[in-house]
């Protein structure tokens, strides 16, 4: 547990410095439009999830018949090889996994997995919103959507460089400012990029209703505020 809060910290240490005057909310922005940044819909299998319920078969041996729920730590508990870690793998993937983890107990280990029931992905909104939380992620869904369904903007709201924050290309935290102040006046749609899995969507206070805040504050009550399967997500950048 340590090691799941000390990575979301690292994260938000990454590109929440906040002060109490006009400056860049991120100290090292990844711009819109660079790698990682642009969510693009893909026919690529489905992936496990957190919260995921499995039908796990085995042809000839029903006996080993189970259904089992991801659990938060993105493991399951299985007869004969105990637990595996499954969060983030294709049905294939642990499909050949289970075969070659049973191929020393069963003479055919002919296994198939199936997804019964998929627990929906999800986005987190903080900051100065009107309802910030968790919302659940169904298709595609833009910044300024999410936020709408936060119930929109405060009028402390800063909306020209809200921060994304997202698991990179390379596994890593990274923070993306988007102005949302020229999509609403129509004058760049791009900026409004499609939102990720997992997402951490961060509205920061205008220049008038700054305070000064340490960092570490800001931080200190999100780790008790972001759901457990969050911190989980950004901890699978340290394996």
């Amino acid at each position: 547990m340590k090691n799941i809060i000390s990575c979301v910290i690292t994260a938000f240490t990454l590109v929440f410095l906040i002060s109490c005057h006009r400056g860049p909310v991120v100290l090292n922005p990844t711009p819109v439009g660079a790698p990682g940044t642009q969510v693009i819909q893909t026919d690529e299998e489905y992936r496990i999830n957190i919260g995921d319920k499995l039908d796990i078969k085995f042809f000839y041996n029903p006996e080993l018949n189970e259904q089992t729920e991801v659990r938060p730590d993105g493991r399951i508990s299985l007869q004969l090889v105990q637990e595996i870690f499954v969060a983030g793998r294709t049905p294939g993937e642990l499909t050949k996994e289970l075969k070659e983890k049973y191929a020393s107990d069963l003479a055919k280990p002919e296994v198939t997995v199936m997804v019964r029931s998929f627990n929906a992905h999800k986005i987190y909104v903080d900051g100065e919103v009107n309802k910030p939380g968790v919302i659940g992620l169904v298709g595609s869904m833009t910044v300024l959507q999410a936020i709408a369904q936060a119930s929109g903007l405060k009028e402390t709201a800063r909306p020209d460089e809200v921060v994304i924050v997202r698991k990179g290309p390379d596994t890593k935290p990274m923070a993306i400012p988007v102005n949302l102040e020229v999509v609403i006046s129509g004058m760049d749609m791009k900026q409004d990029i499609n939102l990720a899995p997992y997402d951490l969507v961060y509205v920061p206070k205008s220049n008038i209703a700054m305070t000064n805040k340490w960092v570490d504050e800001y931080i200190r009550k999100t780790i008790t505020a972001v759901p457990s399967e969050f911190a989980i997500w950004y901890s699978l950048t340290t394996k």
